[in-house]
C-alpha cells in the first residue's frame, strides 16, 4: 500500500495559505484502489487547481474525505469548490455556533459583523457558514474534527482538538481581552524593528519555549495518516499547546520522537507554533545530521519581508533529521510505493542557516 501527498502552492508574494491532496492505497495497475483526501483548500482560485490536480494525477473525480482544519480564509475558501465539482462522500469541519452558549449561527454573525475590529474573525464565521451551507445544498455529511474520530478503515485519525478544548478556545475567540491584544501587537511591531540576526549551526538553537499563536490557529483539527506502518502528520496552523496535546495522545500509543515519515511544519514555519521541547517529543534531539523523515511547509513565492518560514524553524527541523521543503509557488510531492508522475523531479529542502531572525522573543 502506497501513498501519494501534494501541497499545491497557494497565494502569491504577501499571503500564503493551506491546500493539501492526498491518496493512499494500491496506486498501481488497471484497477487502482484509493483513498482520497483533501485537508484545507486555500483560497477560491487554489480550489480550482486542486480539483484539476485530483482529476489529472488520481484519475478521479471523488474525494472520500474533506477536512477544514480551522476556518481561516487561506485554508478554508477553496473548499466550497472542491465540494461543488467534486463527489465528496464526507466533510469535516467544527460548526462553531453548537459549542457556543447561547450564541446560534445567526446570532454570532450578528455579533461579528458588530465589531469592525474583528474582521478577520468575520471572516474566518462567514467561511465555515459558506462551506457548511455547499455541503448541505450537496448533500455531502458533515462530521465534526475532534479527538477520536476515526475513518471508516482506521487509517485516518484525528488527535485534536478536544470538544472541551476547542470550547475554550471558541470563548477566547469570541470574546477576546483586546487590551491583551493590543499589547501584544505593539509588542510584536517593536521586536520587529528591533530584529537582527544571530548565529546557529547543528547543535546552537535559538527558537524559544514561549511561543504563542492565536486561539483560532489552536483550534486546527490536528490529523494522523497512517500507511503500512507509516505515520504522516497533518497540523494545520496549530501551536504549541494544541501540539502538545496531540503528542500526549500519540505517546499513550507508544509513540517515540523520529517516529514519523512526514510531517507537516505548523502555520508555514511560523516559529510562535514550536518549540525545542516540542520538536524534541515529536521529532527526536537536535544535532542529527541522518535524514529521518520529510517535513513540507506551504509557504508563498520567495519574499524577503514575508515572515514564514522562520529560518530557526526549518533550522530546528532540519537539525533533528527532518529537512524542509517549501512549496513557494510549486506543488510539492512526497510519495511511497506510488508510480513515477511525469513533470516531476526532486525537490532540495532548505539548507541549515548559519544567520537566523532575532526577534527576541521565540
Amino acid at each position: 500500500m502506497g501513498y501519494e501527498i501534494d501541497f499545491l502552492p497557494v497565494g502569491d508574494e504577501s499571503s500564503g495559505g493551506d491546500a493539501i491532496a492526498l491518496r493512499y492505497g494500491n496506486l498501481y495497475g488497471p484497477r487502482v484502489e484509493q483513498t482520497v483526501i483533501v485537508i484545507d483548500g486555500g483560497y477560491l482560485d487554489d480550489g480550482e487547481a486542486l480539483v484539476e490536480h485530483i482529476r489529472e494525477h488520481y484519475n478521479t473525480g471523488t474525494v472520500d474525505l474533506v477536512v477544514s482544519t480551522h476556518p481561516d480564509r487561506d485554508h478554508i475558501s477553496g473548499l466550497r469548490v472542491v465540494l461543488e465539482e467534486l463527489n465528496v462522500k464526507k466533510l469535516l469541519m467544527h460548526l462553531p455556533w453548537n459549542h457556543s452558549a447561547g450564541m446560534s449561527r445567526a446570532k454570532m454573525l450578528l455579533s461579528y459583523n458588530s465589531r469592525s475590529l474583528r474582521a478577520e474573525l468575520r471572516d474566518s464565521l462567514q467561511g465555515a457558514t459558506a462551506l457548511e451551507e455547499v455541503a448541505k445544498a450537496q448533500g455531502v455529511p458533515i462530521e465534526e474534527p475532534f479527538l477520536d474520530w476515526t475513518s471508516d478503515d482506521g487509517k485516518f485519525r484525528v488527535l485534536g482538538p478536544t470538544e472541551d478544548y476547542y470550547r475554550e478556545l471558541l470563548a477566547e475567540i469570541v470574546e477576546p481581552d483586546s487590551n491583551l491584544a493590543s499589547q501584544a501587537s505593539w509588542e510584536a511591531l517593536v521586536r520587529k524593528l528591533l530584529a537582527g540576526k544571530v548565529h546557529e549551526d547543528l547543535h546552537t538553537e535559538t527558537l524559544k519555549e514561549n511561543g504563542e499563536t492565536s486561539a483560532k490557529n489552536n483550534t486546527s483539527a490536528i490529523c494522523l495518516l497512517e500507511v503500512d506502518g507509516r505515520k504522516l502528520l497533518f497540523t494545520g496552523d496549530a501551536g504549541i499547546p494544541a501540539l502538545g496535546d496531540a503528542l500526549d495522545v500519540l505517546e499513550a500509543d507508544g509513540f517515540q520522537p523520529g517516529d514519523l515519515r512526514f510531517v507537516q511544519v505548523p502555520h508555514h514555519g511560523s516559529r510562535r507554533n514550536v518549540s525545542p521541547a516540542i520538536l524534541n517529543r515529536l521529532l527526536g534531539p537536535k544535532g542529527e545530521v541522518t535524514k529521518i523523515g520529510t517535513a513540507f511547509a506551504s509557504v508563498p513565492k520567495k519574499n524577503p519581508e514575508y515572515k514564514h518560514p522562520a529560518k530557526k524553524t526549518t533550522n530546528a527541523f532540519l537539525r533533528r533529521g527532518y529537512p524542509v521543503h517549501l512549496t513557494q509557488g510549486v506543488t510539492k510531492c512526497h510519495t511511497f510505493d506510488a508510480p513515477d508522475r511525469s513533470g516531476y523531479g526532486s525537490s532540495t529542502p532548505e539548507p541549515l542557516h548559519a544567520e537566523v531572525e532575532d526577534n527576541g522573543d521565540a
